[in-house]
């Protein structure tokens, strides 16, 4: 499915990420592409480098990298859901809870990147696997409309929001 929303499939919220997605195509496609960018980024990385933080209260390289991970899994739950038309309000999640919570300093740069690759994979499989009229059911998410199209959109600008942060915060 390609990925050009229609007014009405989003809230103003999402505008954020939602501008940040500008290649044209499959949704898969763009998706595979994005990923190979930062599995280079991340595998790029040395040990020293994962435990940066560009100031004391923020997220180091491996929480942001745990932080897409975590985005990963929810945000493609939530595709999966909506996509199968289901009605169930989705709910919101805080980030820094999660990151909080999650001890992702305590792994090695190694282990977050192949949480992260297997999610993508799982991620992208499910893309493939959905039928394109699915792709503009719509659902509730974190208390606001969205489509399937929109909530797998969002995944991709929410991710690129991130990696335009470690490129200009932390690799410079």
């Amino acid at each position: 499915m390609n990925q050009r929303l229609l007014k009405g499939e989003y809230v103003e919220n999402y505008e954020k990420y939602l501008k940040l997605v500008t290649e044209k195509g499959e949704l898969t496609d763009v998706l595979q592409e994005q990923s190979k960018t930062a599995f280079t980024l991340f595998e790029g990385l040395t040990e020293e480098q994962g435990n940066y933080r560009y100031a004391p209260e923020k997220w180091s390289v491996k929480q942001l990298l745990g932080h897409l991970t975590d985005s990963d899994r929810i945000f493609a739950y939530r595709v999966l859901r909506i996509s199968r038309g289901d009605q169930t309000p989705l709910p919101g999640y805080d980030e820094n809870d999660f990151v909080n919570a999650a001890g992702f300093d305590s792994y090695s740069l190694e282990e977050l990147i192949g949480q992260y690759k297997a999610s993508r994979q799982s991620t992208l499989s499910l893309f493939a696997a959905i039928p394109d009229e699915a792709w503009t059911r719509k659902g509730s998410s974190n208390g606001h409309p969205i489509t399937a199209r929109a909530q797998a959109c969002l995944l991709i600008g929410h991710e690129l929001h991130h990696l335009n942060i470690i490129k200009e915060r932390y690799l410079y």
